[in-house]
């Protein structure tokens, strides 16, 4: 037996509009969150390429369409700096898609008990 949605008591339609609401914010903090582990892994990876390099070796560095030669030490500093900038944001992004999720599962929660039947 299924149930309309347009059938449900106004308070529960409301609540699954939440939920689904949520639901999309958390995909889309799930997907920020792994492009960011990309971009961390991408600039750890460059920066452990660059530690094997010999200090004087030319260095490029990628500025919109263009290739600058730079010095090693400025292309180090750059990307050190660009992964503690991606490690806060991957863990305010974290928090944020943890908090999501508590608010997925409370409002589900919260569905299922006035859904359930009462007893008595």
């Amino acid at each position: 037996m299924s149930v309309k949605f347009e059938d449900l008591p106004p308070q529960i339609q409301n609540q699954l509009q939440q939920l689904q609401q949520f639901q999309q914010q958390l995909q889309i903090t799930s997907q920020q969150r792994q492009q960011l582990e990309f971009q961390l892994k991408e600039s750890a990876n460059a920066l452990e390429e660059l530690e094997k390099t010999e200090k004087d070796t030319a260095v490029y560095k990628s500025v919109g369409p263009l290739l600058i030669k730079k010095k090693s030490d400025e292309v180090k500093n750059d990307l050190q700096e660009r992964k503690e900038s991606l490690e806060v944001r991957k863990k305010t992004v974290e928090k944020q898609e943890q908090r999501l999720r508590e608010k997925v599962e409370e409002i589900q929660a919260k569905i299922q008990d006035s859904l359930s039947p009462q007893a008595g």
